[in-house]
């Protein structure tokens, strides 16, 4: 399904590159795995070849997939009332927020990243809100700077740019 060199998204971590395919035997039988090297963070896992498809990783997503999630920052933030910012709510979102996080859809990255910038103009993140904040536009720019062949800064400057937040 994959080859070997590809960039691919290990969602909720970022991308990396298939450095290999390996064999090992495991109780007499035998399973490949992909190697991946994550870009920028010097870690590998292996990823078993048969199940690979299965959301674990996926291709690096098409331009018009950018765009979409570009359109996605520039729409109005999802209202959250003074009254919402309690921590009872807070674990609500960040269930929500971790789902988007483990599909690795750009979009759906997209709107954990404008919602929270959006309530950063509110109130000060917590400290989980702005690991999340911080974790969101790193795979943000990592997966959209190499499909627009832009430096990971330029990118990030985009993205906040784009983000209307109001």
């Amino acid at each position: 399904m994959f080859s070997l060199d590809e960039k691919v998204v290990y969602p909720g971590h970022g991308v990396a590159t298939i450095s290999r395919i390996i064999e090992k035997e495991f109780g007499g039988k035998k399973a490949s795995f992909y190697e991946l090297v994550f870009i920028g963070k010097g870690a590998t896992i292996l990823v078993p070849t048969h199940c690979a498809g299965d959301s674990i990783i996926r291709p690096l997503s098409p331009e018009s997939k950018v765009d979409e999630a570009l359109k996605v920052l520039s729409e109005p933030a999802k209202k959250i009332l003074n009254s919402e910012f309690t921590a009872s709510n807070w674990n609500k979102r960040n269930k929500e927020y971790q789902l988007k996080l483990r599909t690795g859809d750009l979009k759906g990255l997209s709107e954990v990243y404008r919602d929270l910038r959006y309530i950063a103009r509110y109130k000060e993140l917590s400290f989980g809100e702005k690991n999340l904040l911080l974790q969101t536009e790193n795979l943000l720019v990592e997966e959209i700077s190499l499909i627009q062949c832009l430096t990971q800064d330029k990118t990030m400057e985009n993205l906040r740019s784009k983000c209307s937040c109001i």
